[in-house]
């Protein structure tokens, strides 16, 4: 398939384009640089021996996305581009739903104006909210406690309106649940602008001495240990649920949902601590109060994607925490430690 990756650039996109291409598609890249570095795209081409097809483009214009979509042969869409920082969406709203809803309602529109009907998105185990019981399968009522969980939902709910007026849609919505680690090379991984909003980021630079310490944001919660609880997946098991997505629509119309998580959630000190095993060092951390938005426990039944995409998570925390560990201590600055 010829696919059309937005966010390529980013962290959980770069690491689905090379799972694309090692399993044959033709991708092409698409992102606007706004939480992605140009020497990403270079690392890609490197580990995939290939220079792949990048349009630095934002979603939300229109007459750009005709230019790509009008060199024609697309078969399907691959959706990573959003804004996804919790904390920060609760002080810049306007800024997510115009980007994360606007901005994927532009791209829907010109995808249809082209006869691109095969879409996978990437939504969020944040649009559960705080559900009243563990593990969290997809029939769990839909709670957003903050507006970046909020715009996910808003889209999904979208895309099944899309699907309903329009039949030869095929669409699938991927809940995920919290994407950690890097590629097994070492040469990408997660490069947050700025200080970063996710934990095992965090923890990677206080590990590399980029930062003093880590907040570890209440203590106070009602788990064993007091810290808030997550389900932390492997990128590229999270990846490969985008080729297994992709292979189902090939064979079905609709709209599908699927979670893909582990179904044990590790606690923010499980990681601290795992952390401080893959690396060798200790990680220096303090308690800070309670974030705005963030939800107490929050981790997957993956059975439906196990049982309808063949999907199943292959590596684990240790793993997670040794290829993250390889790319924050060969890249202390991330993609500025590389010529764009």
């Amino acid at each position: 398939m010829k696919t059309l990756v937005t966010g390529g650039a980013g962290y959980i996109g770069s690491h689905t384009a090379i799972e694309l291409h090692d399993a044959g598609h033709e991708v092409v890249i698409l992102d606007n640089h706004s939480n992605s570095a140009r020497a990403a795209v270079t690392a890609l081409r490197s580990l995939t021996r290939h220079d792949l097809p990048f349009v630095e483009c934002d979603i939300r214009d229109a007459t750009a996305l005709d230019g790509v979509f009008s060199e024609g042969g697309f078969d399907a869409v691959v959706h990573f581009a959003a804004l996804k920082a919790v904390g920060e969406s609760t002080v810049e709203p306007l800024r997510y739903y115009d980007n994360n809803v606007a901005g994927t309602a532009r791209l829907l529109d010109r995808m249809a104006a082209h006869g691109i009907k095969t879409l996978v998105f990437s939504s969020s185990a944040a649009v559960y909210g705080n559900p009243a019981a563990m593990p969290i399968n997809e029939t769990c009522p839909p709670d957003p406690q903050s507006p970046y969980a909020r715009t996910k939902l808003i889209v999904e709910e979208l895309l099944r309106e899309l699907q309903a007026a329009d039949p030869d849609w095929r669409i699938s919505i991927l809940r995920y649940f919290n994407a950690v680690g890097a590629h097994a090379s070492g040469a990408i991984g997660e490069d947050p602008c700025g200080v970063p909003n996710n934990l095992l980021p965090f923890i990677a630079q206080v590990a590399v001495g980029r930062l003093e310490r880590l907040s570890v944001f209440g203590d106070d919660y009602p788990t064993p240990d007091g810290t808030g609880i997550r389900d932390y997946l492997h990128v590229i098991d999270l990846a490969q649920g985008h080729l297994k997505a992709l292979d189902y629509l090939g064979r079905n119309k609709g709209v599908f949902v699927h979670n893909l998580g582990t179904g044990k959630g590790r606690s923010v000190l499980d990681v601290v601590r795992a952390f401080e095993r893959a690396c060798g060092r200790s990680i220096p951390h303090r308690i800070a109060g309670r974030r705005a938005g963030d939800v107490v426990v929050s981790y997957a039944d993956p059975t439906k994607a196990r049982d309808e995409l063949g999907w199943t998570p292959k590596y684990d925390l240790a793993r997670i925490c040794t290829d993250l560990w390889r790319w924050q201590s060969t890249h202390p600055h991330g993609f500025g430690d590389q010529k764009a």
